[in-house]
């Protein structure tokens, strides 16, 4: 039987079912013939010419294999990118064969090409994934030794040139104690561990690493993928914020002052031990449960209850689980992250002591004023004793001699002096009834109006103006009425005095009332003569006066000890002709309270 049939059907079916692309080009770049694959793969051949076909162009590639293989006759092998029927990149490995004659001309060429589109793919995502992804990969064999390694890792700790993982990652010359890819080779499992190993630039490093086998068949594996997280950044950061962690602790711990937290449904999240101190509840007692009700000011409550705000008391009082009212300075913030709300903080400073100490300040300055005025009563009664010995010596004299002028001369000290004493009497019982203010609240602003009201005749005698002023409306403060309308009354009486002596006219007088960093404070000013230095420091010395008979020198003093009785002080100005300020200071967090005082002593 011939076999050429045969041969001719095997050809043609050979050609056709060939599981590559096939195309015979002439020496013109036209497909003159090209297979079912290759058809299906770049479209219609007919009239057209290969470099049309593979890559839709318009004129010959600039590496062309095909022209290449014309010229010498050597079968090429190259991937090759070009454009499917359907206009998609299109990635295939090549193969260029010559078609022989017997002369040795070359009339064709066959190429035979694989699509190798989806391989090109999967190589590219996992060349991708290899590289980019943000960890350091290595691969390892068996004898550990790195024969693959990522970007990263290159970057981080250099190139690896076959070195052991233990030589690159941290500088050792023996395999580590504990290794997870010895682990991973064992048992074929998946291992983690942190390490700390050494980059190429010398400085340490921590990496959290994972083993796996990098492939499995039915002889095991023979290498394991790393795969190792840069956590250095990150244990800084832990290990700072443990230290600021222990240091806020202590300072909370050790804080003075005691220091409480609620958390948003206002469980008590933080006790420190000065909050256990003040308010006898134990840590345990109140941390995960709302804090009894009552103890510490509404205004927590409120800022708690609304999420949002802060308050600060100077003044306030919480309550000891012993039922004994404590005073305090409080302030409560609402704490906010974003638009989250976190809770309530509360910071409370025990004012005890401090209430002690500004008590037994003003007793002090309150006995000091008293004993001031005892340490120069004896200079006082001595200087009246000789006023009324020398109108004693005139008197008998005069009598012995007959002398009626001298009789005269002798009653007229007497009584000058009976004059002086009595009014000394009166003064002195009002300064020395050492007590404590008995306080009602009261509009400082009638004040005011009881001086105006009081002394507008007697100004208006002298050719002096009276007037009052308050700058904005004042709050009811706690005053002993008597004794503040007579400390008052002491500073108008001398600033109209002072106006009399400086000859001015009109001459002007006013008294005001005003707030001023949490203080009530009235001021007397005048135009009237002033004060030089000299008489300046002797302002509240004992018996000091300007007024020769008319003044005992009792009326600062008192001023001032009525004022220091209040837990004020008072202050003035004073410039030569031109007139004096007298200001009186009482801060309201240091006046007596109404109802808590009474009379310490007295007597008429």
């Amino acid at each position: 039987m011939d076999p050429a049939p045969y041969l001719d059907w095997l050809k043609r079916e050979l050609f056709e079912q060939a599981p590559v692309n096939i195309a015979v080009i002439d020496r013109d770049f036209h497909v003159v013939h090209a297979n079912r694959n290759f058809i299906e793969l770049f479209g219609e051949i007919r009239g057209r010419k290969c470099y049309e076909v593979y890559k839709k162009r318009d004129a010959p590639c600039e590496r062309c294999l095909t022209s290449k293989t014309f010229a010498d006759g050597k079968v090429r092998v190259n991937e090759e990118v070009g454009i499917d029927r359907e206009g998609r990149q299109a990635h295939y490995m090549v193969h260029v064969v010559p078609i022989t004659r017997e002369d040795g001309s070359i009339p064709w060429i066959v190429e035979m090409s694989t699509d190798i589109t989806e391989t090109h793919r999967l190589k590219t995502e996992y060349m991708t994934l290899f590289e980019q992804v943000p960890c350091y990969v290595t691969v390892l064999n068996r004898e550990y030794r790195v024969v693959r390694a990522n970007e990263r890792f290159r970057e981080k700790f250099g190139e690896p040139s076959g070195q052991h993982c233990y030589e690159i990652f941290k500088r050792r010359t023996e395999p580590c104690e504990s290794c997870p890819s010895r682990e991973t080779f064992a048992d074929g499992k998946i291992h983690t561990s942190e390490h700390s190993g050494v980059a190429k630039d010398g400085t340490p490093t921590r990496y959290v690493v994972t083993t796996a086998p990098a492939s499995r068949g039915k002889d095991g594996f023979s290498h394991v993928i790393e795969m190792a997280v840069d956590v250095t950044k990150l244990r800084a950061v832990e290990e700072k914020l443990r230290r600021e962690n222990a240091l806020r602790a202590a300072l909370v711990t050790h804080s003075i002052d005691a220091i409480i937290g609620t958390g948003p449904t206002g469980k008590v999240l933080l006790f420190n031990p000065a909050a256990e101190r003040l308010l006898g509840l134990s840590a345990g007692e109140v941390i995960g449960r709302s804090l009894p009700a009552g103890r510490l000011p509404p205004e927590f409550e409120r800022i708690r209850a609304a999420r949002e705000g802060h308050v600060v008391l100077d003044a306030a009082e919480v309550t000891h689980a012993g039922g004994r009212k404590i005073p305090v300075r409080f302030s409560a913030h609402a704490l906010r992250r974003g638009g989250d709300f976190l809770g309530t903080a509360a910071f409370i400073q025990d004012l005890t002591e401090v209430r002690q100490l500004e008590k037994e300040k003003i007793d002090a300055e309150r006995l000091a004023a008293v004993g001031q005025t005892v340490a120069g009563l004896a200079h006082g009664i001595k200087n009246i004793l000789t006023g009324l010995e020398g109108g004693m010596y005139f008197l008998n004299s005069g009598l012995k001699k007959g002398k009626t002028e001298r009789i005269d001369e002798g009653f007229g000290m007497l009584t000058r002096n009976m004059e002086k004493i009595s009014t000394l009497v009166r003064n002195l019982l009002s300064f020395s009834k050492g007590r404590v203010p008995k306080v009602t609240l009261v509009d400082p602003e009638a004040f005011l109006d009881e001086m105006v009201e009081l002394y507008r005749e007697a100004a208006a005698r002298e050719g002096v103006l009276l007037s009052k002023e308050v700058p904005a409306p004042l709050e009811p403060a706690p005053f002993d009425r008597g004794s503040i309308h007579t400390a008052l009354a002491n500073l108008v009486a001398n600033a109209i005095d002072a106006c009399q002596m400086g000859g001015r006219r009109p001459c002007r007088v006013v008294v005001r009332a005003r707030e001023r960093e949490g203080a009530v404070v009235f001021e007397v000013e005048d135009e009237g003569c002033g004060m030089d230095q000299e008489v300046r420091s002797l302002a509240f010395t004992n018996f000091f006066t300007t007024k020769g008979a008319g003044g005992t020198g009792l009326g600062l003093l008192l001023t001032r000890k009525i004022t220091q009785e209040h837990g004020g002080r008072i202050t003035f100005e004073s410039t030569p002709s031109e007139g004096s300020v007298f200001r009186l200071v009482f801060p309201r967090d240091r006046l007596p309270a109404p109802g808590d005082t009474e009379e310490e002593g007295g007597g008429s």
